[in-house]
């Protein structure tokens, strides 16, 4: 899987799946913010990991999406999640919550914001 910062890459694709779609794997691009932006600093904590609540699973991020999360929360209209095989909505009605994998008592979705928000 790579990264662009270039919106215009002809490799990205958009949007949220169907949820009744067939599983597919990730996409071969995402967009992230430019390296100059990330390093501008976060306006959210650094995440890695989020939880989904339709299938219970985590899903581990590469750095720069993650960092692109954390420098502009609401940059992605939607996320991957590795066990579903769907990129799904995020933010307030969206289907993901951060978590940390590494602290079993940080993974409730009740103890954690909605990725996007």
């Amino acid at each position: 899987m790579g990264v662009t910062a270039d919106p215009n890459d002809p490799r990205l694709k958009r949007g949220p799946d169907p949820a009744d779609s067939a599983y597919r794997e990730q996409n071969d691009t995402y967009l992230v913010l430019s390296e100059d932006e990330r390093a501008k600093g976060f306006v959210r904590p650094l995440r890695l990991s989020y939880w989904h609540e339709k299938c219970g699973k985590i899903t581990t991020m590469g750095r720069a999406i993650a960092e692109t999360y954390a420098r502009d929360p609401h940059f992605y209209g939607g996320t991957y999640c590795a066990h579903c095989g769907h990129h799904r909505p995020v933010g307030e009605n969206g289907e993901f919550y951060w978590c940390d994998p590494d602290n079993p008592e940080r993974q409730a979705p009740a103890q954690q914001s909605k990725v996007g928000t």
